[in-house]
Parts: C-alpha cells; sequence; structure tokens
C-alpha cells in the first residue's frame, strides 16, 4: 500500500502542477485554444465541466450536446545541471554534473454531454482527466528520489444548472475520482524501491453562479471542493541495513493525498457580434500540502521509509486571457495567453517536480461543414523559467521546462 502512497502522492504533488505544474486545465478544444480563459462565456457541450450555471444560457435549449475529443501531451526533456545531492550520503560531496529527464508523450481522452431538462434547467455529464502524467530520471543521484512517478486520475462529474430569472443562474455538481499510480526510487547497493496502487472512487462537490451583467458582459464564478484519496498498494525492493544486512521489502501501505480545491472568477464581453474576450482569474488553495507522509504496513520499512516529508507548499494563482473570434459562419478561430504561478517553495522542490512559474500560449479553430457538426482543433504550448534551487535535494539550474498540447474534438448536437 505503501507503495501506492507515495507514488500517487508524489503524483498528485507532481502531476497537479501543470496549471500549477502538471494539473491539466485545459479540457476542451475552447479551454485549449483560449490558454483555458473559456469560462464565463462557456457556450457548448463543455459548459457542463467549465462552467454548469451558464449551461441554461446556451442557445437551443431543446438540444443535446456533445463533445469528444483527446489530447496529445509531450513533455520534452528537462535539463539539471549542478549538483545533485546524494540522497544516503555515501557521496557527501558528488561533483557538478547534468542530467535530463525522459521525454514524456500521453494521449488523454474526455468527452462533455449536455441534456435538456425544461425552460429552466439543464444537466450535464463530463469524463475529463483533471490530473495526471509522468516524470522519469535515469541519473544516478535524481533516480535515488525519482526514478519514475507516473499518475493516472479519472473523474467523472454530474451538473445541474437552474436559470433563477433572467439574468442570474445557478449550477451544482457531484465529483467521481479513480486514480492509479507508479513510482520508483533505487540508490543501488543501498536500496530499489518499486510501487504500485489505486485508490477507490472518492467524491467531492462543485458550486458555481452566472450572472449577466448586460447584453454582452457576463461573469461567472466557480468552486470546486478538494478531495482526499486515500491510495492503497504494495511496495517490492530492498534495503541495505547495518551489519551490513540485505532486508527485503514486500508490504502493504496507504497513504491520504490531497487534491486541492479551486476557486475561478471569469468575465466574458462580446465585443461584437463575432468577437468574445475572456479573462479568468484562478487559485488553486495548495496551502493545505503540509508534508507528504506515507505508511508502511512493514514495521522495518516504516522506520526507515515511512518518516514524514515536509512539502509546505502555498497556493497557487493564475491568470487567463483568451479571444474568440467567429470569421464566419463556418470558421471560429482561437487565441490565448496566461500567466501561471507555481505552488512549490525553493526548500522543498524535488527532482519528482521539477516546476516554476511560466508563461501558457495557445492558437486554435473550430470548422462546422454542418450547424450541428463542429470540428475543432487546438494547440498550447507551455514555457517554464529556469529555476535555480539551492536545498537540501539539490544545488543546481533546471531549465527547458516546457509542454505542448494538441487537442482534436467533435462536436455535435441533436
Amino acid at each position: 500500500m505503501k507503495k501506492v502512497s507515495l507514488t500517487l502522492t508524489g503524483l498528485f504533488v507532481f502531476a497537479t502542477a501543470y496549471g500549477a505544474a502538471y494539473k491539466i486545465p485545459e479540457q476542451s478544444t475552447r479551454s485549449m485554444g483560449t490558454s483555458g480563459a473559456y469560462f464565463a462565456g462557456a457556450n457548448s457541450a463543455d459548459a457542463a465541466y467549465f462552467n454548469p450555471a451558464g449551461m441554461v444560457w446556451i442557445e437551443d435549449k431543446d438540444k443535446t450536446l456533445i463533445e469528444l475529443g483527446a489530447k496529445y501531451i509531450l513533455l520534452p526533456k528537462i535539463n539539471f545541471y549542478g549538483i545533485a545531492r546524494d540522497p544516503v550520503n555515501i557521496n557527501p560531496a558528488p561533483p557538478i554534473t547534468g542530467a535530463k529527464t525522459s521525454k514524456e508523450e500521453f494521449i488523454v481522452p474526455y468527452f462533455h454531454f449536455i441534456l435538456p431538462a425544461g425552460e429552466r434547467t439543464r444537466f450535464g455529464f463530463s469524463f475529463v482527466t483533471p490530473f495526471g502524467l509522468s516524470k522519469r530520471w535515469s541519473a544516478d543521484y535524481q533516480r535515488g528520489t525519482a526514478e519514475e512517478f507516473t499518475l493516472k486520475t479519472f473523474e467523472f462529474d454530474t451538473t445541474v444548472a437552474y436559470q433563477v430569472d433572467d439574468r442570474l443562474s445557478l449550477g451544482a455538481g457531484i465529483r467521481a475520482l479513480y486514480s492509479t499510480g507508479q513510482i520508483k526510487y533505487r540508490r543501488e547497493p543501498i536500496y530499489r524501491i518499486n510501487m504500485n496502487g489505486e485508490s477507490g472512487i472518492y467524491f467531492g462537490y462543485l458550486l458555481s453562479a452566472a450572472l449577466k451583467l448586460s447584453d454582452n458582459l457576463r461573469v461567472a464564478t466557480i468552486y470546486r471542493s478538494e478531495i482526499k484519496p486515500e491510495i492503497n498498494g504494495t511496495a517490492q525492493g530492498y534495503m541495505l541495513l547495518p551489519g551490513p544486512t540485505v532486508y527485503p521489502i514486500s508490504t502493504e501501505g496507504n497513504v491520504k493525498v490531497i487534491l486541492p480545491a479551486e476557486w475561478r472568477l471569469g468575465l466574458s464581453y462580446d465585443y461584437s457580434e463575432n468577437t468574445t474576450v475572456d479573462l479568468t482569474y484562478e487559485i488553486t488553495f495548495w496551502g493545505r500540502y503540509n508534508k507528504l507522509d506515507i505508511n508502511f504496513e512493514d514495521p522495518v520499512a516504516e522506520s526507515n521509509l515511512g518518516i514524514p516529508k515536509p512539502k509546505n507548499w502555498h497556493d497557487s494563482k493564475t491568470i487567463r486571457l483568451g479571444l474568440i473570434h467567429k470569421f464566419n459562419q463556418k470558421f471560429t478561430g482561437m487565441l490565448g495567453i496566461a500567466y501561471d504561478e507555481t505552488p512549490i517553495p525553493q526548500s522543498t522542490l524535488g527532482f519528482e517536480l521539477p516546476d516554476a512559474n511560466g508563461w501558457i500560449f495557445s492558437v486554435g479553430s473550430l470548422w462546422n461543414p454542418k450547424p450541428n457538426l463542429e470540428l475543432g482543433v487546438a494547440y498550447l504550448y507551455v514555457k517554464k523559467f529556469d529555476r535555480t534551487v539551492n536545498n537540501a535535494n539539490m544545488n543546481g539550474d533546471f531549465s527547458d521546462m516546457k509542454a505542448h498540447l494538441f487537442n482534436v474534438s467533435l462536436g455535435y448536437k441533436f
């Protein structure tokens, strides 16, 4: 179990950082094409996820809306140059060296679905992967704490919207989340650990509201609750104990991880009949992530590997600006830019999640060959700033922290 805990926790920490490291906020073509700014003006099937309260403002209230899509994610190699401190202090003065992560590639599916339910009510359903990805190191000291971190999360949301009057609507939803993870680390001949695990299904909620300030200006807000899954799994490997004695490890374990709450506030302004500008401010409440505590059932493994590790993250903030312009009845273009803040302080940053503040840029387009059919494509580029880190794990510089995301989608209404 311990294996999963460590895996998932480290992974959640690592993975969640993409919109604050590897959190993945972009879950549709419109969202990716606007760098995640698409929110208050959500007007398609993806409103079921991004702004449930806004579902009732979508035209054709008697229509069913569907969006099916997939993201291709490419994480190029990250460079580190400097001193990676020996995790077991065999070499207390390791040399200055360079190291790179492995390149990572993923394909991630999603869908959104909105059903009509009368004049004032609509129901929505979404399947998304809001956290995930992976990081792998092959250099000796780096793999001592992060040879591989891999996380997969799957979330299914059921939402409902109610139109209070001509200007105000409210939304709410239930979130169901399931996760799997794997973690490997080794510093031979001292230790080698391979962990795998999964959570059960854990639930959270969301609350949203949308207000029309005028015919062309809308404001919206949403709060997604914190979810604290317990990850259970197994750990296999060995440790070298005094003697020296090789102690085999085969145990279960568990850990409770924090998937942080999130709050968004957004404005959407129709500059003209064909042009919409979205501005979104987002806070991810990482400040509750203070330590990583993995529990092993094996008492020897617990006393050596189960010591809580301080994290002391802080809340991260992101501001997003997007533009959607309809050129004609068949073609729509999108642009976006965002500034993203990392939640990880220098004092606890590790090789499992090299991260920094950075910029996000995106572009996308929609094609409607028929009035009820839509094809979408979008590209998003994340560029993190180079970061110098000096703490108990390292003294050096991270560079080339970036990501490329491509999205394709099919939308239909009937």
